[in-house]
């Protein structure tokens, strides 16, 4: 009993210094429900509560932190597993992977617009990379028969020397092959998240004088299709 109210005595002083619950129970031993009632009628200070709040708002964001460290690793894990099983891309596959990649993202020809180009167009580096090897490696198309246009919003337009500066690095191009700009009008209401320094418009890679080879591109995707039963 005398163990008990020992502990209580120094429960009370540690509640009145301004330690939380969890706190106490590291040095009191007891269950949760008894450090409760033992602590009912304890008062604290304004400066007490704002310091427990500030904890208890600290220990939040470090089990946060914790977690979302613990969700990092675990993506880069799996990343870095799937990239393992990528050992070796042959000339055909990346034929077909640049085929696919015109597919999803290039310009087709319609009936409306016959002797369409190969236009290309896209924000993400990679992407773009990789399609210029796949024009350069696969289909040998110089890199005098390329153009490139930037198109962005026109809010943009004090940052476009940043703007030509960061694709002609990216895509490993001379900024003088980076004249041709076209503004996007901004919309009063937007959702986009691309904005502030991290926006650079989006890139189309266009081949002169291509019509055919977009035809040819085309057949090529009919010839996928056919192979793999979709159509």
């Amino acid at each position: 009993m005398a163990i008990k109210e020992s502990e209580k005595t120094k429960a009370i002083e540690l509640r009145k210094k301004g330690f939380s619950y969890v706190e106490i129970l590291k040095s009191v031993p007891v269950a949760k429900s008894t450090l409760s009632l033992w602590l009912r009628s304890v008062g604290l200070s304004k400066k007490q509560k704002q310091k427990l709040t500030e904890k208890k708002l600290a220990s939040m964001e470090r089990g946060w932190l914790k977690w979302k460290q613990k969700r990092v690793d675990l993506v880069e894990k799996i990343k870095t597993q799937a990239r393992t099983e990528i050992k070796s891309i042959s000339t055909r596959e990346l034929w077909l992977i640049g085929t696919a990649l015109y597919w999803a993202e290039g310009s087709k020809e319609r009936e409306a617009s016959v002797s369409q180009p190969v236009k290309f167009s896209n924000s993400d580096p990679m992407m773009l990379r990789l399609f210029l090897k796949w024009l350069r490696e696969i289909i040998k198309i110089s890199e005098e028969e390329l153009v490139y246009e930037i198109y962005i919003h026109e809010n943009s337009k004090n940052s476009l020397d940043s703007v030509r500066k960061y694709w002609s690095k990216t895509l490993k191009i001379d900024i003088s092959k980076l004249d041709r700009v076209y503004f996007k009008r901004n919309k009063i209401k937007t959702n986009r998240t691309n904005i502030g320094d991290s926006y650079f418009g989006l890139i189309r890679i266009m081949v002169r004088k291509s019509s055919t080879l977009n035809r040819k591109i085309t057949g090529w995707v009919e010839g996928i299709t056919s192979f793999c039963g979709v159509v």
